[in-house]
């Protein structure tokens, strides 16, 4: 297991919360990546403008994308644990959903915080992954 899924594990639990970034008491799904990144790497790569839910839909501009390819490179290659996963949560919007792949073989699964659950652990079932737009590397922790 690496380090970042060891890490995402420990924020099962967290409660949903827009805009959130706080392990245990409330993150979304980029808050997330945000903390995971504060728990591995130090201070995050760069500031999170507010965002509302619908943010980035009006203008169809996918800022979610642009931002994770500053920080990780694309993934290629079969999915792999470890991976970022960003979702379109319906066809022709823009892609604003993100998890963590945490296992894969013949149950695949990922980390993601989502509204109503909190963070959880879910199947990567083909409803999830047919809404998959693009993969990245999260970098792992130097030693």
């Amino acid at each position: 297991m690496t380090a970042v899924i060891s890490a995402a594990r420990g924020w099962i639990g967290t409660p949903y919360l827009h805009q959130g970034a706080a392990k245990g008491v409330g993150c979304d799904c980029l808050g997330l990546l945000r903390g995971l990144w504060r728990e591995l790497h130090g201070a995050e790569p760069e500031p999170v403008p507010a965002y509302t839910s619908d943010w980035s839909e009006p203008q169809g501009a996918e800022l979610l994308w642009k931002a994770a390819l500053r920080h990780m490179p694309a993934a290629t290659g079969p999915i792999q644990p470890g991976q970022v996963l960003l979702f379109r949560m319906r066809a022709g919007g823009v892609a604003k959903h993100l998890g963590l792949v945490s296992a894969t073989g013949a149950n695949p699964a990922f980390i993601h915080a989502y509204s109503g659950h909190g963070v959880v652990e879910s199947p990567l079932s083909a409803p999830w992954a047919r809404r998959v737009a693009a993969r990245f590397i999260f970098a792992q922790k130097e030693n």
